[in-house]
């Protein structure tokens, strides 16, 4: 690896972090930054997900005080986001590597979608009065959504949260602190899975990876500097380029 690689998965590293620590959506950033680094788009996406790892730990560190008494909803929903990880990364590595290029695209315009509606989710869970214990709705809901994080995982934060605000009480900040853990679940489970069976590049990884942890760590105080529409508008236009350029 040659040093402006390095400076560019760095870069990409510290903002994924940032980003994700908020709210989501680093990978796409990350992501991009990684097939810009040569790696294919499998093991670019493997890379990703053990990189990413060190930010969702630096970013619950974070978020220590506002994870305080949260302890039984971590319980609750840690088995359901473990077992939809390590099903959504069983497929990844047991499918052809031309489906998981030839959806690629689509999965990353997803992604960026689901970043547009975010505010619109904040909302509508602003509004509901949700009282009561994890019930089947969310976990089945969490379930499909840790599946989707554990084969690709951009925007995984971001779906995490509006399931979380839908359909669980709290204030918001609590339950993104929630959605960190269960990201960081979600992120263990997969680099398991696929340090075992995958095509990890790990010397990009470890860049990433180490440049993550700080930007999860910074990643409240770096990214509110910017307006939330700001930061909102430039990940999901990085993330549509990118999507177009693959598909072209």
């Amino acid at each position: 690896m040659d040093a402006g690689t390095a400076l560019l998965l760095g870069a990409a590293g510290f903002a994924a972090g940032a980003v994700n620590a908020v709210a989501g959506g680093g990978s796409l950033i990350s992501f991009p930054a990684l097939l810009a680094a040569g790696l294919p788009p499998v093991a670019a996406n493997v890379t990703n997900s053990v990189a990413l790892l060190p930010g969702y730990l630096g970013g619950s560190l974070a978020y220590r005080r506002e994870l305080r008494g949260q302890g039984e909803r971590i319980r609750a929903l840690a088995a359901t986001s473990a077992l939809g990880a390590a099903a959504g990364s069983a497929l990844l590595l047991a499918g052809p590597a031309s489906l998981f290029e030839a959806i690629v695209p689509w999965l990353i315009l997803t992604a960026c979608l689901l970043l547009a509606l975010a505010p619109r989710a904040a909302a509508i869970a602003r509004r509901r009065n949700v009282a009561g214990r994890p019930g089947v709705a969310l976990h089945a809901a969490l379930f499909a959504a840790t599946l989707y994080g554990g084969y690709f995982g951009a925007g995984l934060g971001i779906v995490l949260l509006a399931l979380l605000g839908i359909l669980l009480p709290g204030e918001l900040q609590r339950l993104n602190a929630l959605k960190g853990v269960l990201s960081l679940l979600v992120a263990v489970v997969s680099s398991v899975g696929f340090a075992l069976f995958g095509p990890i590049a790990w010397d990009a990884a470890l860049v990433v990876g180490g440049a993550c942890l700080l930007g999860g760590m910074a990643g409240v105080h770096v990214a509110r500097r910017l307006a939330p529409a700001l930061l909102r508008g430039l990940v999901i236009a990085f993330g549509v380029a990118v999507a177009i350029a693959l598909l072209v």
